[in-house]
């Protein structure tokens, strides 16, 4: 028997067993979810949803999708922007499918919750606990939105990272590059460009 449910503002078609990643619901692995939100079951179909029908499942593990780059750029305004989002996940396996207002069989499910999702303006990849860079000695700073596509609020997280000075920059090695496009929301070609736009701001 199959079902069809709805959470995350889309529609699934799920049997027992099926494992696949919804939008983040809050719980850890091992928690037990409740989907009351069910639109069909085999050939009933609810209006708009089954009466009595519900789906649970078991929350496999929380994760991210894969990065998504936005990049912008303005006609005869030497001007471009680069975002990189990465979508929360969460993996869950169906366990039961019910109908007719039955009780689970496992421990009884947590209600599943949507958490509203943030703005697109606010939306960042998640940054390290630690500052992955130790930032100079003696507290210099540069101005780093006079590099091309680096904001106030590129600059802060930055910042927060131990990245300080245009000199720190333009040593980044291809390691750091790719260090800070798994853990920060720019992408390793934005990366690239800031090193060659600080080398050159370095030697003035």
């Amino acid at each position: 028997m199959f079902a069809v449910i709805k959470t995350g503002g889309k529609q699934y078609r799920v049997v027992a067993n099926d494992k696949f990643t919804i939008e983040r619901l809050p719980g850890e692995a091992g928690d037990l979810v409740t989907f009351n939100e069910v639109l069909m079951v085999g050939s009933t179909i609810g209006a708009p949803f089954v009466q009595g029908a519900a789906v649970t499942a078991e929350i496999v593990e929380q994760t991210r999708g894969k990065k998504v780059i936005s990049f912008k750029k303005r006609r005869r305004q030497n001007s471009k922007r680069t975002r990189g989002h990465r979508q929360d996940l969460t993996m869950i396996r169906i366990a039961e499918i019910l109908t007719d207002g039955k009780a689970p069989s496992a421990t009884t499910p947590k209600p599943a919750k949507v958490a509203a999702p943030k703005p697109a303006a606010e939306t960042t990849d998640a940054t390290p606990d630690t500052p992955m860079f130790s930032a100079p000695a003696g507290g210099e700073q540069d101005k780093l939105t006079k590099i091309k596509g680096i904001g106030p609020v590129a600059e802060k997280q930055l910042n927060e990272q131990g990245i300080t000075t245009y000199a720190q920059i333009a040593a980044l090695s291809d390691e750091d590059v790719a260090r800070i496009d798994a853990n920060m929301p720019f992408s390793a070609a934005q990366i690239e460009d800031w090193r060659a736009q600080a080398g050159e701001l370095a030697k003035q």
